[in-house]
């Protein structure tokens, strides 16, 4: 505001100006009330003149010693408070006895002895009033600018009905002052908007850099997801964080709050766009049908759920072995007391096997959708006992439960560490898929499929959470290798295709979902750090705000991951879903060596453990050290195995 210009020109002057001004004034209203005393004795507005005048240098002369004294212009005005308004009266009404004992008590032509009295009256009057307004305008002002000071200045891109109306909450804000808007419409541009100008986007480099812009506000539902992305990568450059505003219609009822702008999302982070669904594959095996997932509350399981809701099952059953999270996820699909479909909570572990049958022939679910799993590389490779016991035979316990109960398909979430695996979690999973086509090709009639694809942004575990919250903390930002990649896709894309691809399943079919091109992490965790308006601390900039550490490739982990262990994969009806045809083992041959394993499993014999991994899934080979904490403490042998497995 242009007011507060000038008040803060006031408050930056010497405290000996400040002083001397406040001094002037009292000594003018001890002038002016002189005046308008006569002009109320005498009922006209008449000029001062001979012995009348004598009243201004004898009111001046009694008045400002007084007040020096009394210690009225110590105080600072935008901070007072009744101490010094009392003070004020005391001051005054001294000087009004001192005045009164002059021209009251002494007769002076041409003066009247009333203007004794109504002088200092009207004298206490205006220096309270001008003490009361100093103040109010003065600490209004001040706490104003103090505000804008502290407040973040932030860009709104995007002057359409969105962003005007989250400019309306802003202008409410006591954390942010928004500074101009950003659009591409040249109509706009250099208008005014309720007061605050539009730029050029083209500017925004230099705007962000000129206005001290900390935030960023995108306020563009409308536009493709190119544009989107080439509006963000400008963005990158200029050191700002960019945060989206809610939805239009928190907007349109009035509740949006600042508290309700959000992180860019991950389609933002990954800079493509989305693959959208094919409505007839995500109904085919759920509607009007009962539809079972295993590993509900799990961060997949759960947004399986929120998926398959909407395509209308008549019943869907959600099993899990956590507590809480069964809870969770049921309160939250189960809305209003009333829920269409039915929802049923059903606590069980995958490798409880008298449960999960009794389970599959008390429902008779049609679809299952297997997604309970360990899937966590490091804590399977320091547990593979357990990782075998849940994501083998849990696996295999489900398949064969849900074949016994007539279910008509069984969907198993599977993932690119089974392609080549060089950790317990990719051959526990790639055994997995080999056990439902080892049963398929025994004659199954329930058609049983898996679904294959990397890394889920915004699952548990997953990269951007992670960053997300060493971001906030000032980093800095950990990375286990600068080379590494992997493939990526958001949970509501990756859990439509597991929907879709199990529609298209025939028996034994492994789909690998299209994840586009490989992202370097490093990339990603750079991305992340310039949308949240910070910079990379690094060689060319050694006083960037956040750092990146390597801290050394994990057990197990690797530089880059595949989808496909052949080639030339089938194309299906979903352009983003390929039916792959891979080699496994017959069930004749494959059952008894999982008895084996089993009986490997049950006595927790890591070692061996790992060993039979390698003799039955092709291309593992497993770390010659032992990590399982619960094995090696216990006094067994930490080398691995060199026998080969029977």
């Amino acid at each position: 505001m242009i007011e507060d210009k000038y008040v803060q020109q006031i408050l930056n002057l010497p405290r000996s100006t400040k002083r001397a001004l406040a001094v002037i004034v009292d000594a003018s209203f001890c002038v002016l009330t002189i005046w308008l005393a006569f002009c109320f004795r005498l009922n006209d507005w008449v000029a001062l003149e001979g012995i009348q005048l004598l009243t201004i240098p004898v009111s001046l002369a009694i008045a400002l010693p007084i007040f020096i004294t009394m210690g009225l212009y110590r105080a600072i005005f935008r901070f007072m408070g009744w101490a010094a308004f009392i003070a004020v009266i005391k001051a005054v009404t001294i000087y009004g006895l001192a005045f009164m004992a002059i021209f009251t008590a002494v007769s002076f032509p041409g003066i009247p002895r009333t203007v004794g009295i109504l002088q200092p009256l009207l004298l206490l009057i205006a220096i309270g009033l001008s003490r009361f307004t100093t103040r109010y305008f003065l600490y209004e002002a001040y706490n104003r600018i103090l505000r804008q000071s502290t407040r973040r200045n932030v860009l709104i891109y995007g002057a359409g009905i969105e962003g005007r109306q989250f400019a309306s909450v802003l202008s409410r804000s006591v954390e942010f002052h928004l500074c101009g808007y950003l659009d591409d419409d040249r109509n706009l541009q250099g208008s005014l908007i309720g007061g605050v100008k539009v730029f050029k986007p083209e500017q925004i480099v230099d705007i962000c850099a000129r206005l001290n812009i900390r935030t960023v506000l995108l306020a563009l539902p409308k536009i493709d997801r190119k544009r989107r992305n080439d509006i963000i990568e400008e963005l990158r450059g200029a050191r700002v964080a960019v945060r989206t505003v809610p939805d239009l219609g928190a907007l349109a009822i009035g509740k949006a709050q600042t508290a309700d702008m959000q992180e860019l999302d991950v389609e933002d982070l990954l800079g493509r766009e989305p693959v959208l669904p094919n409505q007839d594959l995500l109904e085919r095996n759920v509607r009007g049908k009962v539809v079972l997932v295993t590993g509900a509350a799990g961060s997949i399981g759960s947004e399986l759920c929120r998926g398959l809701i909407k395509s209308n099952p008549s019943m869907l059953i959600l099993l899990d072995q956590s507590e809480f999270g069964l809870y969770a996820l049921e309160a939250e699909l189960v809305k209003d007391g009333e829920t269409n479909p039915q929802i049923i909570p059903l606590l069980a572990d995958v490798c409880d096997e008298t449960r999960i049958s009794k389970i599959m022939q008390t429902w008779q679910p049609a679809t299952v959708y297997h997604a309970a799993a360990y899937k966590h590389v490091p804590l399977v490779e320091q547990n593979p006992v357990e990782g075998v016991k849940t994501n083998v035979f849990g696996t295999l316990i489900v398949a064969k439960a849900a074949i016994d109960a007539g279910v008509e398909n069984v969907i198993l979430v599977s993932t690119d560490k089974a392609v080549r695996p060089t950790n317990v979690m990719g051959a526990t999973k790639r055994l997995a898929e080999m056990c439902l086509q080892a049963l398929a090709a025994d004659g199954s009639k329930t058609v049983l499929s898996m679904v294959r694809f990397g890394n889920v942004l915004g699952s548990s575990g997953s990269v951007v959470p992670l960053f997300r919250q060493q971001i906030r903390e000032g980093g800095p930002i950990t990375l286990t290798h600068p080379d590494i990649t992997r493939f990526f896709m958001t949970i509501s894309e990756a859990t439509q295709l597991v929907v879709q691809a199990g529609a298209m399943g025939k028996g034994g079919d492994v789909f690998v979902l299209d994840m586009g091109e490989p992202i370097k992490i490093i990339d990603l965790a750079r991305r992340m750090v310039e949308l949240s308006g910070h910079t990379i601390q690094d060689e060319r900039y050694p006083g960037g705000d956040i750092s990146i550490t390597m801290t050394g490739l994990r057990p197990g982990e690797k530089l880059f991951e595949e989808m496909l262990i052949g080639d030339n994969p089938e194309p299906t009806e979903h352009p983003k879903v390929m039916r792959a045809r891979e080699k496994f083992i017959a069930w004749s041959e494959f059952e008894p060596r999982l008895d084996t394993l089993l009986t490997i499993a049950a006595g927790g014999d890591a070692a061996a453990i790992k060993l039979c991994l390698s003799e039955l899934v092709e291309d593992y080979k497993p770390l010659d050290r032992i990590v399982d904490h619960v094995f090696v403490r216990d006094g067994q042998r930490v080398d691995c195995v060199t026998e080969p497995f029977k």
